[in-house]
């Protein structure tokens, strides 16, 4: 997000801290190789899947207290509805209209606290969604000691600076047809970068489409047989 401070240990990636505690095993370590602080006061940013997941795996690994970080109201919240009651009933403690400034650690680079901006919503933009504007004066400071950021991720970059030819929308996804075809000749796509953020069995489905796409272009572009 670019915060200042956001290098504070005790800042991680919503994908660092549940790859560290499931895949990694931290949950047993010192048994196992790899460690993480879990803290006792934890604020996770964003309102989707992946931040009620990393919310209730703090809650699960110890945590006293864990907050959800969210600039908008319920109402906006991405994530599931089941996923949000099920986040509620483990005690997750939800913070809306409330945007994170910055990190506060202290001399030794831990993290202390995390500056929070409260919010308020504004006049729909052109999608129908309405912006979230700060409150002038309503800074705080919220007492904790890890931050984890689910605010999302986007495709790379790179993608429209080595390949311009290949159509993107205005936020850097591959604009691709029903059946994963791009605007490059013979190149297909599927997935996250075509769609955004979404769930991994849609993925998988679109590579199904697209490898079959892939096949009968193949297919086509073959020898002709006499």
């Amino acid at each position: 997000m670019n915060l200042p401070g956001e290098n504070f240990n005790g800042v991680y990636s919503a994908n660092e801290f549940l790859t560290r505690s499931n895949l990694m095993k931290a949950y047993c370590f010192p048994e196992c190789d790899t460690p993480i602080k879990v803290g006792k006061k934890v604020a996770v940013l964003g309102g989707g899947n992946v931040a009620m997941d990393a919310a209730r795996t703090a809650l699960r690994l110890g945590a006293e207290e864990v907050y959800i970080v969210y600039r908008r109201s319920r109402a906006e919240l991405p994530a599931r509805l089941e996923e949000i009651e099920h986040a509620e009933e483990e005690g997750v403690k939800f913070l809306f209209l409330t945007n994170p400034t910055r990190y506060i650690g202290n001399e030794e680079g831990w993290l202390t606290g995390l500056e929070c901006i409260k919010m308020e919503l504004g006049e729909p933009d052109a999608s129908g969604r309405r912006k979230p504007v700060a409150i002038p004066g309503s800074e705080f400071v919220l007492p904790v000691d890890v931050t984890i950021v689910a605010i999302g991720q986007g495709p790379n970059p790179l993608i429209t600076k080595t390949t311009p030819d290949l159509e993107t929308n205005k936020r850097g996804n591959i604009v691709a047809d029903d059946f994963g075809k791009t605007s490059k000749e013979g190149v297909y796509a599927g997935g996250d970068v075509v769609t955004g953020a979404a769930t991994v069995i849609k993925a998988m489905g679109a590579g199904r489409v697209a490898a079959q796409s892939i096949h009968d272009y193949l297919m086509a572009k073959g020898p002709k047989k006499n």
